[in-house]
């Protein structure tokens, strides 16, 4: 076991609280149970581990957040490696290289809490910066029989705003326009809605353009700040 993993393991559970893990297992519906430590004190024992234990390679990087994620026990280990895969001092290593990590992470963790984290930090982040190569990516993503990996290319550009290119949020919601999941139309509003912070002309033309294929519900939370 790599030292970082052995010493964040131990600072987990020296903070657990037992009266809250069940109280978050049932609400995140989750078969995996919890320590029961909140997001402030998780990032804080993050920091200090992570800057105990210095990490040299990108491949010391990626197989400590995967051993994290691969041996976790209880789901704050797993918020811990995301914790890890986008730590400030690690940003040299966040390349294409690190994207089928991220990818593992999101098919393997399977749930919006785990997934929305990846798709609209790390994912977003090499679509930043390599636009033309993860437009290709999101876009097959986008087809995939893999719910999540659909989320994600919908979601990927949650923080654009201005920068969000048009074609691609609507290219990779189009697979996804039609389907009865929830996860899918919920992601659908939330990306529409977020545009509309910068461009609710927009959004609203949108909408009406496809109103007979788009949910209710996508509608409705696309449409939430603009009535």
């Amino acid at each position: 076991m790599k030292p970082l993993v052995r010493t964040a393991r131990k600072a987990l559970r020296d903070i657990a609280d037992p009266a809250k893990a069940p109280i978050m297992q049932a609400y995140m519906k989750s078969t995996m149970p919890y320590l029961g430590i909140q997001a402030t004190p998780l990032r804080k024992a993050a920091k200090a581990v992570f800057s105990a234990h210095k990490l040299d390679s990108f491949a010391e990087w990626r197989d400590t957040v995967l051993e994290l994620w691969r041996g976790a026990r209880y789901r704050e280990e797993r918020y811990l490696a995301i914790e890890l895969a986008g730590y400030f001092a690690y940003r040299k290593f966040r390349t294409l290289d690190a994207l089928p990590m991220y990818e593992e992470m999101i098919t393997s963790g399977a749930w919006w809490d785990y997934v929305d984290a990846i798709a609209g930090h790390r994912v977003g982040e090499l679509l930043r910066l390599h636009p033309a190569k993860m437009g290709r990516v999101l876009r097959a993503w986008a087809k995939s029989d893999d719910l999540w990996k659909r989320r994600s290319a919908i979601l990927a550009q949650l923080g654009f705003k201005a920068d969000t290119d048009l074609d691609l949020l609507y290219d990779c919601i189009r697979p996804s326009m039609g389907e009865r999941e929830f996860f899918l139309r919920k992601a659908i509003g939330w990306a529409l809605r977020q545009l509309a912070k910068t461009d609710a002309k927009e959004v609203s033309r949108y909408v009406a353009e496809h109103a007979g294929r788009l949910s209710p519900l996508s509608k409705r939370e696309a449409l939430k700040n603009l009535l």
